[in-house]
């Protein structure tokens, strides 16, 4: 079968992108090509698309803004399905759903303009609620397990599936989503009733607190590592003396020590080096292991 051509027919032309370079899809503006860049706008070409990737034996990844993605400079060998089109919000009393492609910020947005509070955590973190589904994403407190109330998603068979949030296995930066090969397509949050006025304070207030501590001027995936057991990763590796340590274009951030940032030419190489050498050095002196928060997919990783 001309799997290029079953996809251009079953996805809206335009749609179907082969040999995208993965740099403008990822938050680190890093990563070669994918073989094909799928962008399905409904559930029907969704399970189109992945029949005839599974019926042809092509690996696939399901992607968002790429915000927690580090992909291989040699790309990805097969397919990215890019959900972007599932991006609907609606707000029912002090229910939102949501699709897995709509933004964390759009999301907090509706929030503040139904007097919902609860999600004001979420609205500086740069992602989509499916890639923050998947992995409990959190900030100042609060993770997605504290709101989260069902997804909808399909199975690898293609079976459309309702799970609710204790079927979801949430801990931290984890769910059961990746173990069971689930696609989310659509979320429910559940909320309370707030005053608008303290909403909108609580959300500058975070923001604030982000601009002020984070480097947000810089390509990066957020915080690099995940937070060791009684430690804070950002401590260890400043506490190694690695602020500033370079690798290529990648940068441990002066202004928080659990960034790596990009500071214009890195590649994902630079990048993967400079996250070892991060964990070497903090292993050597607190014989503590660092393990990375970015997903690193592609060719050869």
């Amino acid at each position: 079968m001309d799997i290029s051509a079953a996809l251009f027919n079953c996805v809206r032309s335009g749609h179907v992108l082969l040999n995208e370079p993965m740099s403008k899809h990822t938050s680190f503006k890093t990563g070669g090509p994918a073989d094909y860049f799928v962008c399905p706008e409904n559930l029907d070409e969704l399970k189109s698309v992945i029949d005839i990737l599974k019926s042809n034996n092509i690996n696939y990844v399901v992607f968002g803004k790429g915000s927690n993605m580090l992909v291989s400079d040699m790309g990805i060998d097969g397919a990215v399905i890019y959900m972007g089109s599932f991006s609907q919000i609606k707000s029912d009393g002090n229910i939102i759903t949501a699709g897995c492609g709509a933004g964390l910020s759009s999301i907090a947005l509706s929030a503040f303009e139904n007097s919902l509070t609860g999600f004001e955590f979420a609205s500086g973190i740069p992602g989509t609620l499916g890639g923050a589904v998947f992995m409990n994403a959190g900030a100042y407190g609060n993770e997605m397990k504290d709101v989260i109330k069902w997804v909808r998603a399909i199975d690898d068979d293609l079976n459309e599936v309702k799970l609710f949030n204790n079927e979801l296995g949430f801990g931290y930066r984890k769910s059961l989503i990746s173990e069971k090969k689930l696609i989310i397509v659509e979320g429910c949050i559940e909320l309370e009733e707030g005053e608008k006025d303290e909403i909108l304070a609580r959300m500058e207030e975070l923001n604030k607190s982000r601009r002020e501590k984070q480097p947000l001027n810089f390509p990066s995936a957020g915080s690099t590592f995940k937070r060791p057991e009684g430690y804070f990763a950002g401590k260890l590796i400043e506490e190694s003396g690695l602020k500033g340590k370079s690798i290529g274009g990648a940068k441990v951030s002066e202004k928080h020590a659990g960034f790596i940032i990009n500071t214009g030419n890195a590649t994902t190489n630079d990048i993967l080096e400079l996250i070892k050498y991060c964990q070497n050095k903090v292993f050597e002196k607190f014989s503590v292991e660092l393990v990375p928060e970015v997903r690193i997919i592609g060719r050869g990783l």
